[in-house]
């Protein structure tokens, strides 16, 4: 492995979301989606020579940009997109909430697969409009879709958009080309629009492959919105920049108007220029495949050490994201109790399932986009907390 993701980097103090929300300095946060890793090193050089520049004012997305993007998406995933299709704003999701500003009117319903990721909710909400949860099966150790529950809920005539995630955060599902195939057909059938937020898409494991949304043929271009960025993949969230596939050109230019509305239509020199260099430079993606090696050996030992030491509480297979989810169901306890719990005992910080919906109740999400030695450090400590809660029941 050329890159070393074993190195320790103190993010203590860098004003990080993940690491100085704690108001104790002892709690180990392994709950927030980003990484604890460097990016690759040719987005850091980019990003150090438009420092030197040292002017940052208002920049023009230049054409780099969007070959970078139509370049990547058709190496990497076979997917064929146009300039005229894309439209960049600032992340996945004010994307997202403009798409649902665009094709919904207030009082719709959009529906969602819970347990799904914890801001589609307030998108939803901040655009008045009602959540309705097409809630995913779980059984065997994994989830699968509930198709007669799909049917039903899109036959609503007040369900106009289905909100998809694509691959699912966080049940760490690649959805395969025949489960899209039948979501896009239920959905098509009732005029129901499909928002696909694809930024985990980067991230699909050993025997999976990511299928975007839109590359299924032209009906799915045709009803259908795509989200995708590269912050996921290169651990870019801060730097604010994303993508949105939109075909149609009248859906295209209602979701222009609703960027705008929202104010999220400009990016920063910054993300355009570790956007270019992340997608175009070869040693990125190298980079990105000793990444996805190194996470591949992470979820093997968070399975192996809960196998030894914690078998009551199932891992569920990881065939995308770096986002681990348990089911703690065992405990029989709220899983925000679970939280306050861990904190107290080993002040270790996951997420509790319940922000992810009525059915993440119960469950913890796993964050293993970290050196090795911290996940260690992370799981002795969870399996502590877990032994001392059973020896208080």
């Amino acid at each position: 492995m050329k890159y070393n993701f074993d190195e320790i980097i103190n993010r203590k103090g860098s004003n990080s979301y993940k690491w100085d929300t704690n108001s104790n300095n002892e709690v180990l946060p392994m709950w927030v989606a980003d990484m604890d890793f460097k990016t690759a090193p040719p987005i850091i050089d980019a990003l150090a020579k438009r420092v030197q520049h040292g002017v940052f004012g208002y920049a023009n997305v230049p054409d780099a940009y969007y070959n970078a993007v139509i370049d990547w998406f058709s190496r990497r995933h076979c997917f064929k997109i146009e300039r005229d299709w894309m439209i960049y704003t600032i992340g996945v999701v004010p994307a997202v909430s403009a798409i649902i500003l665009a094709m919904t009117q207030p009082g719709d319903k959009v529906i969602v697969q819970e347990p799904v990721y914890n801001c589609f909710f307030s998108s939803i909400r901040n655009n008045q409009c009602e959540s309705v949860s097409n809630d995913l099966i779980y059984a065997d150790g994994t989830y699968s879709i509930d198709f007669d529950d799909l049917e039903m809920k899109v036959a609503d005539p007040k369900a106009k958009v289905m909100l998809l995630c694509n691959p699912h955060n966080p049940a760490g599902r690649a959805w395969t080309k025949e489960e899209l195939e039948r979501i896009g057909h239920i959905c098509f059938r009732n005029n129901v629009f499909v928002i696909s937020d694809e930024i985990h898409c980067d991230l699909v494991h050993n025997g999976h492959t990511h299928i975007p949304f839109g590359s299924m043929g032209p009906e799915f271009l045709e009803n259908s919105a795509i989200c995708i960025a590269p912050s996921k993949t290169f651990n870019l969230a801060g730097l604010q920049v994303a993508n949105i596939i939109a075909y149609n050109p009248q859906i295209k230019q209602k979701i222009d108007k609703a960027i705008n509305i929202n104010e999220v239509c400009d990016i920063s020199p910054f993300a355009i220029e570790a956007l270019i260099a992340a997608y175009t430079h070869p040693d990125s993606e190298k980079w990105l495949e000793d990444l996805k090696n190194y996470l591949w050996g992470n979820y093997q030992m968070v399975k192996g050490f809960f196998v030894e030491k914690l078998p009551e509480f199932p891992v569920l297979p990881l065939q995308a994201t770096y986002l681990m989810w348990i089911d703690c169901s065992v405990l029989n306890m709220t899983s925000k109790e679970l939280l306050d719990k861990m904190i107290e005992a080993e002040n270790i910080r996951l997420n509790e399932g319940v922000i992810y919906g009525k059915a993440g109740e119960g469950f913890m999400r796993l964050n293993i986009a970290c050196p090795k030695d911290t996940l260690l450090e992370g799981l002795i400590r969870t399996e502590k907390a877990f032994k001392s809660i059973f020896a208080e029941k």
